[in-house]
């Protein structure tokens, strides 16, 4: 794990080389300024030597200034470093999951890839930046300054070395603890924001049933956890900056403590105490930095596990070697003994041993129950889930055989539950197809019966549709998302029927858009309103995942079965 952590330096390794370069450089710098201090101490004051103590100090303020441009290059370009790092696993990570297959998306909350996206990567990229350069800094000023002050007196850096152990281990340990605390904290804010955002969209259900007093009670114990997690962790704090606080103050007491006792006994001199003082200051930051960096390199290798959690995922459909681009003539569809279960165990069968033959050219209806297995039989002919039996052919190559991409770009789909992007019209529009002109998006919106509506707009075609096309009405939805498909112009068409909750011009404006649209193609309806499919050329009632009965609208009547029922129950 932590060599393909490493692995993506390379990509920068530049920004490394200067970033760790400037570190070592910056730790160097800080430990010899003491010395310079003692230096000066030693050997040009007493000897009142001006020429000496001038350069000296000269010398000790350039150190400052070198050390205020490292700063300036490990702030800036370290965090260029980090920053890179992480919009590089981010689009790797993007790009991953545009692979994925549906299933996956179907048990992977959207929250989860979202924080994988966003917050696990930015606890990456702190420990890309931070995890090298502060334990380098650490252990080269530590160890430096310890080199130094054992040089001058090995006997007061024995003393001043006790603190130190007890320091780390303390400080790591109820680092740790804070951090517990604050995930807390961030789960009970979250559950404040539920409770509240419930209460608040839901507030006219809340007022007709005079639940007010419910809700308030129900916010009150969210809010009570928090309060309690708050109080919780800054009890924490307490206990921490407090003990930290006095370690710090008790290193500074052992130096000054131990320098004063062996300057007494003639063991120090007290040139020797003032650059241990000063070396003091050195060596605390560094300790501050080891301390953090063990709980940011666990929980940065954490959130990079499962970075590679998802990128290890294997997309379940792939085209198999040798794939061909798929030329669709007629547009004949045929499936013969498809099986197929959501569950990778073939538990809960959906599609059991369905065949049926679409000709191509046609207007063929899917009816049926809901949870039949309608919808699931359109998405197992584009492919967006895998048969566990059967074959699924397009005038008479196996779709396993044929491309993805050009088996999902010869077949359109208008779902049931449109999905707008929160852009313009015009971009929505050009998911049908990229290249698409202005005078070509106005020809889609006039077949889709949307043009009167568009050209209205002030903006035109530039108007924007809202996150999932809320400044739009249903009917308009659906019929922007039919514009779209008369863009993509492809050979097979899906049209999952959703006008049943639409006014009547509505749903007329829509029929008569799919009928421009399903002209000279091969179209497959999934009905909710059986009366908008009587025409059909061949309807298939399917029932538990299989065909039951199929042909025309006057043969099913006739033969008084499933079909019959349903049309009589719903129609």
């Amino acid at each position: 794990m932590l060599r393909r952590f490493i692995s993506y330096y390379r990509y920068y390794k530049g920004l490394f080389v200067l970033d760790m370069t400037v570190a070592v450089l910056a730790s160097v710098l800080s430990v010899i300024a003491p010395a310079l201090v003692r230096n000066v101490l030693y050997t040009a004051l007493p000897e009142h030597d001006w020429d000496l103590m001038v350069k000296m100090l000269t010398l000790i303020l350039l150190i400052y200034i070198v050390q205020a441009v490292t700063t300036y290059i490990r702030i800036r370009w370290g965090h260029y470093l980090g920053v890179r790092m992480e919009n590089r696993m981010r689009e790797e990570l993007f790009s991953h999951l545009q692979t994925l297959s549906f299933s996956y998306f179907d048990r992977t909350k959207t929250g989860t890839i979202m924080s994988r996206i966003t917050n696990d990567l930015f606890n990456i990229a702190e420990v890309a930046h931070h995890g090298p350069e502060d334990l380098l800094i650490s252990l080269i000023t530590i160890i430096a300054a310890y080199s130094f002050m054992f040089s001058f007196s090995w006997e007061l850096s024995l003393v001043s070395v006790i603190p130190l152990p007890l320091m780390l281990i303390y400080g790591i340990h109820f680092n740790r603890k804070l951090k517990e605390k604050n995930r807390a904290i961030r789960k009970t804010i979250a559950d404040v924001n539920v409770a509240a955002e419930n209460s608040i969209q839901g507030i006219r259900e809340v007022k007709s049933y005079s639940q007010e007093k419910f809700q308030e009670k129900k916010f009150g114990v969210s809010n009570a956890k928090l309060k309690q997690s708050r109080e919780s962790m800054y009890s924490t704090m307490a206990n921490y900056q407090t003990g930290i606080s006095f370690m710090r103050d008790f290193y500074y007491f052992m130096t000054i403590a131990g320098g004063i006792i062996l300057i007494a006994l003639g063991y120090a001199e007290v040139y020797d105490l003032v650059a241990f003082v000063l070396y003091v200051s050195v060596v605390l930051p560094p300790i501050d930095r080891l301390i953090n960096f063990t709980e940011q390199f666990t929980q940065g290798m954490a959130s990079f596990e499962r970075f590679t959690e998802i990128l290890d995922i294997k997309p379940q459909i792939e085209d198999k070697p040798g794939a061909v681009p798929l030329t669709v003539t007629d547009g004949t569809v045929d499936f013969d003994n498809v099986s197929f279960s959501y569950e990778a165990d073939g538990r809960e069968i959906v599609i059991k041993d369905l065949s049926l033959h679409i000709p191509g050219g046609v207007k063929a209806a899917l009816v049926g129950e809901s949870g039949a297995g309608k919808s699931t039989i359109v998405s197992l002919l584009a492919r967006f889930y895998e048969r566990q039996s059967g074959s699924i052919r397009i005038d008479g190559t196996d779709i396993d055989d044929v491309t993805q991409r050009s088996l999902h770009d010869s077949i359109g789909f208008v779902q049931q539950n449109v999905f707008l992007f929160d852009a313009s019209i015009k971009e929505n529009l050009r998911y049908g197809r990229s290249d698409a002109t202005d005078e070509e998006m106005w020809q889609a919106l006039k077949d889709a019966n949307l043009y009167d509506f568009v050209a209205s707009l002030p903006d035109g075609l530039d108007t924007e549709v809202g996150e999932r096309g809320t400044r739009l009405s249903g009917g308009q939805k659906q019929r922007l998302s039919i514009a779209r498909v008369f863009l993509k112009n492809p050979k097979i068409l899906v049209f999952d029927e959703a006008t049943s909750s639409l006014d009547t011009e509505s749903e007329s404006l829509i029929q008569e858009a799919f009928d421009n649209l399903a002209e000279g193609r091969t179209s497959i309806v999934i009905a909710h309103r059986l009366s908008t499919i009587r025409d059909s050329d061949v309807i298939f009632v399917v029932d538990k995942g299989t065909v039951r009965e199929q042909g025309t609208h006057d043969e099913l009547m006739a033969q008084h079965g499933l079909y019959y029922r349903l049309y009589s129950l719903k129609d």
